[in-house]
């Protein structure tokens, strides 16, 4: 849960928040709108936040290890992993790099997508003073390439939902291309959304990682519940159907 105190955006963590914890990893259900590193706004970021927790929890008389794997946007809610000890970050770190591990999103969208099911290659190029990446059909001198799969699974009037299964991990990958082929996500003004309606938040979701876990050697797979508020709850039916079918 966040709040203002002070003019700084204070995330406090409880159990709830705790989609999955051994003695090497811990996942976190990010909200919306939370940093997970510090930048210059001085909000607390969620590794700091996850210091805290473990340090209260466990009872430590010195702060507690928390190793940073991978990261969402910050208007992105969902699932994010951390190392517990150094050994186990580095090992994730490169799960991610081999694309070893299988990242799933949920993303509700306006347009209807061109297909009910389909492939997305782009090149991506990023542009670093105004924050933006800009996806190509075709090659470019920068480029860097970015590939997904969506799969369309359900629709709400005129708002779609998406799975996503993201296989490259480019900076606003799922945003740009989903903008790329006419599709916007909700709220997401920078990628050709119409502006109004949600603050600081967008309609994509971290939902899953499947992996091999680097230590256990055993199969791992953690979902985020959906975030809790009035507009994604109006497609809860849909992700009902979604949790109760596998990946």
């Amino acid at each position: 849960m966040s709040a203002k105190v002070g003019g700084r955006r204070v995330i406090e963590l409880d159990d709830q928040d705790v989609v999955y914890e051994d003695n090497h990893l811990i996942g976190i259900n990010k909200e919306a709108g939370d940093l997970v590193q510090g930048d210059e706004t001085g909000d607390m970021p969620l590794v700091e936040a996850l210091e805290h927790y473990l340090k209260e929890k466990y009872n430590k008389p010195f702060k507690a290890f928390v190793g940073m794997i991978h990261r969402l946007d910050r208007p992105v809610s969902g699932l994010v992993l951390f190392g517990k000890t150094s050994k186990a970050q580095v090992r994730v770190q490169k799960l991610f790099k081999d694309r070893k591990i299988i990242k799933t999103y949920i993303a509700i969208v306006r347009n209807p997508p061109p297909k009910n099911q389909d492939s997305l290659k782009h090149y991506l190029v990023r542009n670093s003073q105004k924050r933006v990446t800009y996806a190509y059909d075709t090659e470019k001198k920068s480029g860097k390439v970015a590939e997904l799969d969506y799969e369309l699974i359900g629709q709400l009037n005129s708002y779609y939902v998406l799975r996503i299964k993201l296989i490259t991990g480019r900076t606003h990958q799922i945003r740009a291309q989903l903008s790329a082929i006419g599709c916007p996500i909700v709220g997401d003004n920078k990628y050709g959304y119409p502006r109004g309606g949600r603050k600081r938040t967008i309609c994509l979701h971290g939902y899953a990682l499947e992996f091999t876990h680097p230590v256990r050697k055993e199969q791992v797979t953690m979902r985020a519940p959906i975030p809790r508020d009035d507009f994604w709850e109006k497609f809860m039916p849909i992700f009902n159907e979604l949790d109760a079918s596998p990946l």
